[in-house]
């Protein structure tokens, strides 16, 4: 058996998710923005106004580390807190006008990107693979709702 013949599905998924990355961040050097950063932008710019610990869950990000985060994004200027009129305590989150900005031209990085990752593959391909990995991410969600996984050491 050839070395390559024992690479599994994991092995590849998580190979290609560190080059994706690796790509991205050399592109988006520009706007001096961490992943966990862009992350956040990118998901505020869906649902502007949700709170920090929302935010946090929706990135599973522990809630210390995604205030840090938002610290850094609105001393750069990209979001600011405004407080929840129904919660004296908590903290809503929105865009500056400066992140609207960015948020394009990363989203045109990472199409470009994808676009170059996707060479030589077919539509066809790439539908039957995100159909295929769609599928897979299913059957693990279903683990978690079937409770413990058995004991296999006995």
């Amino acid at each position: 058996m050839k070395p390559a013949d024992k690479i599994t599905v994991g092995v590849l998924v998580a190979d290609v998710t560190r080059l994706l990355r690796k790509h991205f961040d050399r592109r988006a050097v520009r706007f001096q923005m961490t992943r966990a950063q862009w992350r956040a932008l990118k998901r505020l710019h869906r649902d502007e106004g949700m709170r920090q610990n929302e935010l946090a869950e929706q990135l599973e990000m522990e809630p210390i580390a995604i205030g840090r985060v938002i610290d850094r994004l609105q001393k750069a200027g990209f979001v600011e807190r405004r407080a929840d009129p129904a919660d004296r305590r908590a903290w809503r989150l929105y865009l500056t006008p400066r992140a609207h900005g960015v948020v394009g031209d990363m989203e045109q990085i990472s199409s470009e990107l994808f676009r170059q990752a996707q060479r030589g593959i077919s539509a066809a391909d790439m539908k039957a693979m995100m159909g295929m990995l769609a599928r897979m991410k299913d059957n693990l969600n279903a683990l978690d709702e079937s409770g413990p996984a058995p004991d296999s050491a006995r």
